[in-house]
């Protein structure tokens, strides 16, 4: 668990767990993964010759990166959870709909990372998804979702995604999925 949750759990408030953190006093094992202060002993055991895990956290705008950090504990918390030693955490403030996420592109072409874990499919990309999965697996790579509990219709993913697309084009790429969503709602009569 992170250093806040823990704080809250003992009922100390967070700004002493962090005065106590940082004077070296705290009375539990911490460590850190990237801006994240963790509370318990490391997750290790996993060979270097096995590769690279890393978690990967994308918000849309810029006024969404307060996100970031929530979304990097959430799944941190998870992949420690499954056993898995968290090497390097990535994140980028970017659209899924953009091709050219310097640091994602970087991710994918490191051969030195065998395993990237996100929180929904679409942190990592909003089309294509299948693919870039199915490349990373024939180079003995995983994707790991931590929720993969997205639309369970396909028709309706598929319809969503394109509607995003084409919303895209016509509002920009901030509006885009708010309109799709409605789009999809008054088709429906259901809230997706």
């Amino acid at each position: 668990m992170n250093l806040k949750e823990w704080a809250s759990s003992t009922g100390i408030a967070y700004i002493t767990a962090r005065r106590q953190y940082a004077a070296g006093t705290l009375p539990v094992p911490t460590y850190r993964i990237g801006r994240l202060i963790m509370v318990g002993e490391p997750v290790t055991g996993t060979s270097a010759e096995a590769g690279q895990t890393v978690v990967y956290a994308r918000v849309s705008s810029a006024d969404r990166e307060a996100d970031l950090d929530r979304q990097v504990a959430r799944v941190t918390v998870w992949a420690t959870s499954q056993k898995l030693a968290v090497d390097r955490v990535v994140t980028e403030v970017g659209s899924a709909l953009d091709g050219h996420r310097e640091k994602f592109l970087a991710l994918l072409r490191d051969p030195a990372v065998s395993t990237i874990v996100v929180e929904h499919r679409d942190r990592f990309a909003r089309f294509g998804a299948e693919y870039v999965e199915a490349a990373l697996t024939a180079q003995g790579r995983r994707l790991l979702v931590v929720d993969p509990a997205e639309v369970d219709d396909d028709l309706v993913r598929d319809v969503t995604e394109i509607l995003t697309s084409l919303c895209a084009r016509l509002y920009g790429r901030r509006a885009a999925a708010n309109r799709a969503r409605r789009a999809v709602e008054a088709a429906t009569g259901d809230p997706v």
